[in-house]
């Protein structure tokens, strides 16, 4: 059974709405789109590395806009810390990729290196932080929380910006413009019909 089934298989357990179940199905659709773009060719693999650079980029900005408020509470500031800082980490490495072409064997060989550190990520996030903030918060909360998470997705930016990784302060202050530069640039370029 691949990780994305056992990921799939735990958010199911889980009532819908929680901000923990919304985070498992996520991270289940990160597994498949790395699968995905690492078999794909040609424009049919820029497509699916948009999709997930755009994933990435609107989860990690979610996550550190209201997951880590209440993992500094639940699991410790180190530990929330700890996640800002890989995020912010692969921020960069997201930055970088978006430049390499991805019929580039450079490409093959980063996108592989980036996915195993994504899912170490994740992995710290599933063993550590969620069952802390799923302890720390009742079913209210949780569900509370899968309601802003949705939110501040629709307000996160879809293109990497490693200066605010990292902080939610920072998120918060440049996510919405960001996100709004990135719109109008992700739609001029469908417009053109490239990237």
């Amino acid at each position: 059974m691949s990780n994305a089934t056992m990921e799939r298989e735990e958010a199911a357990r889980l009532p819908e709405g929680d901000v923990v179940r919304i985070l498992l199905e996520q991270h289940a659709r990160i597994r498949d789109l790395f699968t995905e773009v690492k078999s794909a060719q040609g424009e049919q693999k820029r497509e699916i590395f948009d999709e997930l650079r755009a994933l990435l980029a609107i989860h990690e900005t979610a996550e550190e806009m209201i997951l880590r408020p209440t993992a500094r509470r639940t699991a410790g500031a180190a530990e929330a810390e700890a996640r800002n800082h890989e995020e912010e980490e692969a921020n960069k490495v997201l930055a970088q990729l978006e430049k390499v072409d991805v019929g580039s064997p450079e490409f093959d060989s980063q996108i592989a290196a980036f996915e195993r550190s994504v899912i170490a990520h994740a992995e710290h996030e599933e063993q550590e932080e969620f069952p802390a903030v799923r302890q720390g918060c009742d079913e209210n909360q949780l569900r509370g929380m899968g309601a802003l998470l949705m939110t501040a997705e629709k307000l996160a930016p879809t293109h990497p910006h490693p200066r605010a990784a990292g902080s939610t302060a920072a998120q918060w202050l440049t996510g919405p413009f960001a996100s709004m530069v990135d719109r109008v640039k992700d739609a001029l370029t469908r417009s053109r019909g490239g990237t």
